[in-house]
């Protein structure tokens, strides 16, 4: 049974896999580690600031690669339940995918029309698999502490225990308390997958309508091929290898 001002999260929570540990359930707080190394190659301290997290009180704990499929199952993840309110991201920022700065910025100014994180220098932020209500759900839910390129354990519990106050107390500059469930339903689903390389996605109408004129020849030299004509799939494949090179400059 939830306890009062809280809510039992959706069924099936976590929704999304991914490299974090579960804490407790009715939390106001989850927590992002930032992870600018390879899985395999994770080191000891963030592994301990993951722990830290959750033996502190974190509903979930656990690192961040990428500025776009991991920031999607992120959001999954914490609409999935209401009773998590605040989001302490931290560790040292990525300076290949600027991971956190893209968190940050995604919270702060949302989506353009394009679905790119408005705000950020982060090379491919794009939100592609998420319906726009799970967006805004995340951010009309939880507030975001910036630990970027911090890792102190003790700063991170310090950080953990403030937001279960029942009374706003100062950390870092945010007054920060427990202010009970999100007052909705949680939001039940997983990212679509519809997008696995977001790097190679059009990023405007002008770079979608190259595309499909693209996939358009593509289907007409494979047509004629079925009916013996003289076009062959080697320039289609070529058409689209160039298009998707031009995506990845």
């Amino acid at each position: 049974m939830a306890k009062a001002g809280k809510t039992e999260p959706a069924v099936g929570y976590p929704p999304e896999e991914g490299c974090y540990l579960r804490g407790n359930d009715y939390s106001p707080v989850a927590v992002v580690v930032i992870l600018r190394w390879g899985r395999e190659e994770t080191p000891a301290d963030i592994e301990k600031l993951v722990r830290v997290a959750t033996e502190s009180g974190a509903a979930l704990a656990g690192t961040l690669q990428t500025e776009n499929i991991g920031i999607e199952k992120i959001i999954c993840n914490v609409v999935a339940n209401p009773n998590i309110r605040y989001l302490i991201v931290c560790g040292p920022e990525s300076p290949g995918h600027l991971a956190g700065e893209a968190l940050l910025a995604l919270a702060e100014n949302g989506l353009d029309e394009r679905k790119r994180i408005i705000g950020t220098e982060a090379p491919t932020p794009y939100i592609f698999n998420l319906q726009p209500e799970f967006v805004q759900r995340f951010r009309d839910q939880v507030a975001l502490v910036n630990l970027v390129n911090e890792g102190s354990p003790e700063v991170l519990r310090q950080g953990v225990w403030t937001c279960y106050q029942e009374e706003p107390a100062v950390f870092r500059g945010y007054r920060l308390h427990d202010p009970g469930a999100y007052p909705a339903e949680p939001l039940s689903g997983k990212i679509t997958w519809r997008v696995t390389q977001p790097s190679s996605e059009p990023k405007s109408n002008e770079e979608r309508a190259q595309r499909d004129k693209i996939m358009n020849l593509i289907e007409h030299i494979r047509k004629s091929n079925q009916r013996g004509g003289h076009l062959n799939i080697e320039q289609s494949q070529g058409e689209e290898d160039a298009y998707i090179q031009e995506q990845d400059r």
